[in-house]
């Protein structure tokens, strides 16, 4: 068995790969539209893992409320630099719901409300402000 990707819903194509592209870092590995299902599949991966995809699911015309997605769960992602990759998302407009107080996990959601799990490489980081003493907002 080989694990191949995981698979959100998105409503908006151009939000979403904004997010994930510019914000997370992930490049697309390949794209697919359906003219006949009226859907377009987009498969993205970070750099160092590139067999490891994100599916992004765009219904076209689709105005569906797919909810908070906690049914889903999460992604989760290891990162070289917490604090680096939580400043860069919160200045693109992003919330972190969960700072990283201890140096080693982060949360944020992406535009469809997934959650997003930032974990720090090799273990945890010194405690930094304005993530130390940063409270929760939200839901993750």
């Amino acid at each position: 068995m080989k694990y191949l990707h995981s698979m959100v819903r998105v409503r908006d194509l151009d939000q979403s790969l904004r997010f994930y592209c510019e914000g997370l870092g992930l490049k697309e590995t390949r794209r697919m539209e359906n003219a006949a299902g009226k859907f377009t599949l987009i498969y993205l991966a970070a750099p160092e893992t590139p067999d490891a995809e994100v599916e992004l699911t765009y219904n076209w015309g689709s105005e569906e409320d797919y909810g908070s997605a906690r049914n889903f769960g999460h992604l989760a992602f290891e990162v070289e630099n917490i604090y680096d990759i939580c400043r860069h998302l919160q200045d693109m407009g992003y919330t972190i719901n969960r700072p990283p107080r201890d140096g080693h996990m982060a949360f944020v959601r992406s535009p469809d409300l997934i959650s997003i799990e930032l974990l720090q490489r090799g273990g945890h980081l010194a405690p930094q402000e304005p993530w130390a003493s940063m409270a929760n907002t939200g839901a993750w």
